[in-house]
């Protein structure tokens, strides 16, 4: 006779760790894109990501559970009704994976798994802003993300990880995110960059990073937080969330080598943009993968991102779209990268649940052949043609009946002040005075060094091949 439903104390502790990292990666998503942007946008880059958390959280709660979550309908969603927010679910018997046969699931009761899941829907839409910085209004912003979430990442979640096609019928792999939202992501912030079109004056204007110290700190929250990303993912405190949490700081580290490599070797000058932005490409990259693969196939895969990422970027220059934070080049590249390395180097040795669970099969250097590589080319391949195409339709009437992006002189004015009334450095002087502190530093003032000195020049050609510009 099964035993009495029991909550595991330190499953659920993790989740609950787990899910706190996992929100702190969204404000550190909002410092990372906040510093790469241009100072006089830099506030509405961080209100996308901030206004994110609050409207995903609530839909998540509402219906975005139920539609991922609930007993699967038909293979692309799940029952909206199963976790409806009119609902409680506060019983002995509602935890996680809880069956007749195994009444205590995993020992996680269920608004445990509700929030950890509900943080990653968050940062998902919040990822897609980067993509259209400086440019787009912050009602469009919303009712697109709104839409996007609802009509894409809450289905696609469902297709992965709640018994959809992709992960009960193709079988393919993705232990945290990497189809599911970085792939998802980044197909949605081309499609979206597509409509709103390039930003005045790129890419003749420089429009580099305006703070990289807060792009530093950003990557270094991302960083932090992405172990409750990854090792969270596995819900339970065993071997193999350690995997996936040795597994992300190798492929990391060895992408912050890889990037800053190729910067070496094109502008014999390695840059702090460049090894953020490595992190953040290996961070994507292990996310499918973290769980599935040995170290040392980690540390090959944070390579090979690094390396592909930096090179990635230079692509909108080529092929002439304006994703101005590089979205597409680190996600949805990375993504890609990643989730193809399942088909090279997924192994049952270090986790038998890719047969036992999934219905996976070992990687191609593992014995399995191209069977695992085909299925997962094509669960992105369905994750980016259906992303892309809601996203590029949603942007496209969010355009033509409120408009999406702003107009001409509030771009080139500040979106901050257009869209927020706001500003995000206050220089002006202190106390009526003619000069305030920057008289007493002698900047400004007919006698101080910046009366003489020559005015820099911004260069009109594209800037080189870093996150943003």
């Amino acid at each position: 006779m099964p035993e009495a439903p029991t909550i595991d104390g330190a499953n659920t502790t993790w989740l609950l760790v787990s899910t706190a990292l996992v929100l702190l990666m969204t404000p550190g998503l909002a410092l990372f894109y906040g510093g790469l942007n241009r100072a006089k946008g830099v506030l509405n880059m961080m209100m996308m990501s901030f206004s994110a958390i609050g409207l995903i959280s609530i839909l998540w709660w509402f219906y975005g559970f139920s539609v991922a979550f609930g007993t699967d309908v038909n293979g692309f969603w799940g029952d909206p009704g199963a976790y409806l927010g009119t609902k409680t679910f506060l019983a002995e018997t509602d935890l996680w994976g809880a069956t007749t046969e195994n009444p205590s699931g995993i020992g996680i009761p269920l608004y445990v798994f509700m929030a950890f899941q509900m943080v990653f829907a968050v940062i998902t839409v919040a990822l897609i802003s980067g993509a259209i910085a400086d440019r787009a209004k912050f009602a469009g912003w919303l009712l697109f993300a709104f839409g996007w979430a609802t009509l894409v990442y809450f289905p696609v979640a469902h297709w992965v990880w709640g018994g959809g096609i992709i992960g009960g019928d193709i079988h393919a792999l993705d232990f945290a995110g990497g189809t599911a939202v970085h792939i998802n992501a980044g197909a949605a912030a081309l499609a979206v960059a597509l409509v709103l079109g390039k930003r005045l004056g790129w890419p003749r204007e420089g429009m580099k990073p305006h703070n990289i110290p807060l792009v530093a700190l950003g990557a270094g929250l991302l960083w932090f937080g992405w172990f409750g990303f990854n090792a969270g993912s596995e819900l339970t405190v065993d071997g193999v969330a350690g995997l996936a949490f040795i597994n992300t700081q190798l492929a990391t580290a060895a992408a912050v080598l890889g990037w800053i490599a190729v910067e070496w070797i094109k502008d014999r000058k390695p840059t702090m943009v460049g090894a953020s932005s490595g992190a953040i490409a290996g961070l994507v990259a292990i996310t499918p993968a973290c769980g599935f693969i040995a170290p040392w196939a980690s540390v090959l895969l944070g390579i090979v991102a690094g390396i592909v990422c930096a090179l990635a970027v230079s692509l909108k220059y080529k092929l002439g779209y304006d994703d101005s934070l590089d979205v597409v080049g680190v996600h949805f590249v990375g993504g890609w990268i990643g989730s193809l390395w399942l088909g090279l180097f997924a192994t049952n040795s270090v986790n038998a649940a890719i047969s036992d669970v999934v219905g996976a099969s070992d990687g191609l250097f593992y014995g399995g052949g191209v069977t695992q590589l085909g299925r997962q080319a094509l669960a992105g391949l369905i994750v980016t043609a259906w992303s892309f195409g809601i996203a590029w339709v949603l942007a496209f009437v969010i355009e033509k009946t409120i408009g999406f992006r702003v107009k001409n002189e509030a771009e080139v004015e500040g979106i901050d002040i257009a869209e927020h009334a706001e500003s995000s450095y206050d220089l002006s002087p202190s106390g009526g005075g003619t000069g305030g502190a920057f008289a007493m530093a002698g900047i400004g003032t007919p006698g101080g060094a910046s009366s003489t000195a020559a005015p820099e020049t911004e260069s009109t050609e594209p800037v080189s091949a870093k996150v943003a510009g």
